[in-house]
């Protein structure tokens, strides 16, 4: 896969990546730089903070114990 890089440093991902990662306008992605390759992540907090409030916390406190809950089973 390509992606050309536009004349104001913008580039478009592949919809097959999109789609595959669930990004969607709005999406923050963290860059880092290794060596010459560029690394796209899908932002952790993101993910999160659109996820929050869709879920029933079965039986924990609050958000932050089923998230150490879920870490700790990784």
């Amino acid at each position: 896969m390509e992606a050309t890089v536009a004349e104001r440093g913008q580039i478009t991902l592949p919809k097959s990546v999109r789609d595959a990662l669930g990004l969607t306008k709005g999406t923050l992605l963290k860059v880092e730089l290794d060596g010459s390759r560029i690394i796209l992540r899908k932002s952790v907090d993101d993910a999160i903070s659109k996820a929050r409030g869709k879920f029933a916390l079965d039986g924990f406190d609050s958000a932050a114990d089923a998230e150490r809950a879920m870490r700790d089973e990784e």
